[in-house]
């Protein structure tokens, strides 16, 4: 079993947009690295 901590920069993403989104989630865009991109993927 993977555990994955992700984090975003407060003025990116704060905990408060997190809540708003709820349990539907949203997409994660922006990642300009390739691996981090294919981890994102992977979860």
């Amino acid at each position: 079993m993977n555990y994955w901590l992700v984090k975003s920069e407060p003025s990116v993403w704060s905990f408060e947009d997190q809540k708003k989104a709820g349990l539907k989630g949203t997409v994660w865009d922006g990642v300009r690295n390739y691996q981090a991109a294919n981890y994102l993927k992977q979860m």
